[in-house]
């Protein structure tokens, strides 16, 4: 199947959502628990600083806790605005901000920051100036927006009801915002909305009931469970343990004097997808085929290219002493279940 298809579906009970790719699995969101999805808004409460961290403790509904790093300021028992941005470790607190967004698929309202954004991947001026006669004529108050890349095709109505319906919920959200209670607010967006959001582009729309079986995307997840990730050329083993992520590349076969190059830059190339679809974060080390250090520089930039399109957020940390590559990622998704992946 060529082209790129959004597949929305549920596995095992669970929401979901696919983003294919020529039919290859290129993206992956599932639903799989009942902790504060990352883009959740709750008022908090703060319950008590970290001492010599200069965070903060906060209270959440339902006897949750949260984490929020930059508590300067702030006093026990003061209500605040805050929102998840990624999936607690086990027992540890949820981390928050305290800079509230409000995402759409066109628009992003700032509260507190005004002023007007167009997306630097709109290159086209006359597209740009239509943009921003839109905004004008659509934004009102003293939030900021933010028109996405997504704006470049989509209609004047599109973009006018999305400004709209972003900047009603940031009022909303807001004058809820004090209260001596902890309370949910929002509920964080579901794969099928985060796939409507953030995947645009895509030829095709799959929302009947088993378009996972019939699109081949269980075979694909099922894939998922073991360590090895083919690449043509040679191997690359993504393997989580409880301190990290450790990703072995290896050349297979192939024994000529460009094979090491060849695998490590192929790796490079498959990590992000990998990391991505398993839903893996916090600290990588990746075991490259040994290499002269020539070669590492063609190999780091192959990695910055190759996570520069990647939506989770991913710090390319540099070379170790002993020769591996460490990053460090943003743990914005739930590492697939292994009793998920048996039942497929």
């Amino acid at each position: 199947m060529k082209g790129r298809s959004i597949i929305l579906d549920h596995v095992a009970g669970l929401e979901a959502a696919a983003y294919l790719v020529d039919g290859k699995l290129d993206d992956l969101l599932i639903d799989q628990t009942d902790a504060p999805r990352p883009g959740a808004i709750y008022r908090a409460i703060c319950d008590r600083p970290i001492k010599g961290q200069g965070g903060m403790m906060l209270r959440l509904p339902d006897g949750d806790t949260a984490f929020l790093r930059a508590g300067k300021g702030l006093r026990q028992g003061q209500a605040l605005l805050v929102q998840v941005t990624g999936y607690s470790e086990g027992s540890k607190a949820v981390p928050v901000t305290d800079r509230v967004l409000f995402k759409s698929r066109y628009a992003i309202v700032t509260p507190g920051k005004p002023g007007l954004n167009i997306s630097r991947q709109i290159l086209d001026e006359d597209i740009r100036d239509n943009l921003l006669a839109i905004a004008h004529a659509a934004h009102e108050g003293a939030h900021g927006l933010i028109l996405r890349s997504s704006c470049a095709t989509a209609t004047e109505d599109e973009i006018s009801d999305d400004i709209a319906a972003m900047l009603a919920l940031a009022d909303a959200v807001l004058a809820d915002a004090a209260g001596d209670a902890p309370e949910a607010l929002t509920e964080g967006d579901s794969p099928h909305v985060l796939a409507w959001r953030d995947w645009i582009g895509a030829s095709e729309i799959v929302t009947e009931p088993g378009g996972f079986a019939a699109q081949g995307v269980l075979d694909q997840i099922a894939a998922l469970g073991r360590a090895l990730v083919p690449l043509g050329e040679g191997q690359m083993y993504v393997e989580p343990t409880r301190a990290l992520v450790a990703v072995d590349v290896n050349t297979g076969s192939d024994t000529t004097p460009a094979a090491a190059l060849k695998a490590n830059l192929a790796a490079a190339r498959a990590l992000p997808r990998a990391l991505r679809l398993r839903g893996l974060g916090g600290q990588i080390s990746v075991d490259f085929v040994s290499m002269s250090k020539t070669h590492r520089k063609q190999v780091e930039q192959s990695l910055r290219a190759a996570f520069k399109n990647d939506p989770v957020e991913t710090s390319l940390v540099g070379w170790t002493p002993m020769g591996l590559f460490e990053l460090q990622r943003k743990r914005e998704r739930l590492p697939l279940p292994a009793d998920l992946l048996r039942r497929l």
